[in-house]
């Protein structure tokens, strides 16, 4: 045997298993930071050990290893920009020849893979496990509720696979594409999976729109907003009086049955009263440069980011109809490290990574604000394992999808890798323009109505208009108490 071909068997032996070690210390990363996250909203389980607790405890370990694949998908492409730029910034630097495009296609095709595996093996037997009990007349245990679970599956294996079936012979209805349909590994799943991605697409286009307006509410509520035309002592002041009021009449000594009807009420409006207050001295005791800095800065950004985003988004459109490469593509081959992504370099690079990470929150931030996805959203311990494997899905979903629409945006033109290039609509002229236009219109509409209704607030409460609809419930509030205890009573 020649010894170079020897030699070029153990650079390729040396090779893989670097790659392996490689993608095995990154997954490892993501499922301990995925574990954190989750134990940290799970409801907290009984002490002692039951068949239960064992359940509860495999779909825990099923949904962390979901999450850890969702925050691999969106890793992907921030961290196949970032290789190419090193690349292309040290081409002959030794410490640096492990990134290279083997292990960066290999990345690619481990998420599209596992991202197939949690979505329609894992989560589906997650949530039958956790549900069932056995059959009945059976023996009950761990093994007969594994039974169910494979059962179930293999049902809603069959139900998806035709429907699937008898939608794509709808669309498709050729002798070729009938042909096609049984073949499960390389049509069907494939397909099946471009189905799911597009769900996945037009639910980002629903709730980062959302989540973008969204984000400026989100951050004025964890930051200090500067005081202008506003008296903090007085506010301070005044509901300190409405506190102590509210307390006399919670703790007053005549409690009727009336009274007693409407404490929850009561307390509720205690609670309110006692956060507005809390918030106001906290404002209070910021610093001049937390107030009058910190905010319109994060502000700026956030509005530095959303425009950006969308100007891209319409030079994409403009690109689209002028140029055929500006459609969105799968790649076979990957020339790592050639040419910068970016016409403004290592910067325009960082600017992509950066409208990415920020698309995909905004997406997650506005998924959490429609209200037909606000009550998936998780509370610190005091999440069911039901709910947790919901909001697994849903995240899984969302990344898996943030590549082919950040891609399909033109927030970047870094050329997909492995299946997620691979999916049907794609190389549809129409569905990709029409993606475009949706977001930059429903985006800027979003932003319009944010900004005008936020001036609008701003300036009512400037001028002290708001506390009208406060003093209002107040009156409404001092009535009823004043009828419960037998004071005054209106017919």
């Amino acid at each position: 045997m020649d010894p170079d071909d020897v030699t070029i068997r153990e650079q390729n032996f040396h090779s893989q298993v670097r790659e392996y070690i490689i993608c095995f210390l990154l997954f490892t990363i993501l499922y301990t930071i995925s574990y954190f996250i989750i134990t940290k909203y799970k409801r907290k389980p009984d002490d002692h050990e039951d068949e239960d607790a064992i359940v509860n405890r495999i779909s825990l370990f099923l949904c962390t290893f979901t999450l850890a694949i969702s925050a691999g998908a969106v890793l992907l492409l921030p961290f196949s920009i970032i290789s190419n730029e090193i690349l292309l910034s040290f081409p002959q630097t030794y410490y640096i020849q492990w990134l290279n495009g083997s292990l960066i296609r290999g990345l690619w095709n481990l998420v599209s893979l596992f991202s197939n595996l949690s979505l329609f093996v894992l989560m589906p037997f997650a949530y039958f496990f956790l549900e069932s009990e056995g059959f009945a007349g059976s023996k009950k245990g761990i093994k007969a509720r594994i039974l169910e679970t494979l059962v179930m599956l293999i049902l809603l294996g069959l139900l998806i696979l035709g429907i699937v079936w008898v939608a794509s012979a709808l669309i498709d209805n050729d002798a070729a594409s009938m042909e096609s349909l049984y073949d499960l590994w390389e049509f069907y799943l494939p397909y099946l999976y471009s189905c799911i991605s597009l769900m996945g697409g037009l639910l980002l286009l629903l709730c980062t729109p959302v989540g973008l307006s969204r984000m400026f509410t989100v951050m004025g509520q964890l930051l200090v907003k500067p005081t202008i035309l506003e008296d903090l002592d007085e506010q301070i002041y005044c509901v300190g009086l409405q506190e102590e009021a509210l307390k006399r009449r919670f703790n007053g000594a005549y409690m009727t049955s009336y009274l007693k009807y409407n404490s929850e009420d009561l307390e509720q409006e205690l609670d309110r009263v006692r956060s507005k207050k809390s918030k106001l001295e906290r404002r209070k005791k910021a610093s001049a440069w937390e107030r009058n800095l910190v905010y319109p800065v994060v502000m700026l950004i956030l509005l530095a980011g959303t425009a950006i985003s969308v100007l891209l988004v319409a030079f994409n459109i403009l690109a689209l109809l002028v140029d055929e490469t500006a459609m969105p593509k799968g790649s076979q081959e990957l020339g790592l490290g050639k040419a910068s992504l970016s016409a403004f370099g290592f910067v325009g690079a960082a600017i992509e990574i950066i409208l990415i990470f920020y698309l995909m929150v905004s997406s997650v931030v506005g998924f959490y604000s429609l209200r037909f996805f606000a009550d998936l959203a998780p509370t610190k311990d005091d999440t069911t394992m039901t709910k947790i494997i919901g909001n697994c899905v849903s995240i899984l979903v969302l990344s898996s999808a943030l590549p082919v629409m950040s891609r399909t945006l033109g927030i970047t033109r870094f050329d997909l890798l492995g299946d997620f290039g691979r999916f049907n609509w794609l190389g549809n002229f129409y569905i990709v323009v029409s993606y475009n236009l949706l977001f930059a219109v429903v985006t800027t509409l979003c932003l319009i109505r944010k900004f005008t209704s936020a001036v609008r607030e701003e300036l009512l409460q400037a001028f002290g208009l708001n506390n009208l609809h406060l003093s209002n419930r107040t009156q409404d509030t001092e009535k009823v108490l004043h009828s419960a205890n037998g004071h005054q009573k209106s017919f």
